[in-house]
């Protein structure tokens, strides 16, 4: 990986940087290792921080298979859930206090993974696929978890 800056956005640090010649953004919060190589970074000589950061977010934006969910969530955990998301469609109170949340994601893999990380705190409502592929993953859990003999 060679670096090429480093940038902050709505309270988070984000590193722009190469991989074999391909953009990487990696968001400082999620790096839970890093280590130097003897090799030095490739790297431009003039950059334009503002401008790559620019780039990369519409990319990020406008690519992929955009999908479109309805959650419920815990309101203690809505910003968390949103700060993941491309865009909130809607949003209103739910049952018990909880909310409920239209949210488009950059890709199905996205939706997932956001709602899988918030656990019970959150549940997708729609499309069915998703709670399909989340239901999934937690029985599979549960199975490997299983009582022992």
């Amino acid at each position: 990986m060679d670096p090429i800056g480093l940038v902050t956005v709505r309270n988070q640090g984000y590193l722009l940087a190469t991989r074999s010649g391909a953009d990487r953004t990696y968001r400082l919060s999620r790096v839970l290792a890093a280590e130097e190589l003897p090799e030095l970074a490739q790297r431009p000589d003039r950059v334009n921080l503002d401008r790559a950061w620019q780039e990369r977010s519409a990319n990020f934006r406008t690519g992929g298979d955009q999908v479109t969910v309805e959650v419920r969530v815990d309101p203690a955990r809505r910003d968390e859930l949103v700060g993941t998301a491309l865009a909130v469609c809607a949003e209103e109170t739910h049952t018990a206090g909880w909310l409920r949340l239209e949210l488009t994601f950059q890709d199905s893999r996205h939706a997932e993974w956001a709602l899988w990380h918030l656990a019970t705190n959150a549940e997708a409502l729609a499309p069915q696929w998703l709670r399909d592929s989340l239901h999934d993953r937690a029985a599979a859990i549960a199975i490997s978890y299983g009582a022992s003999s």
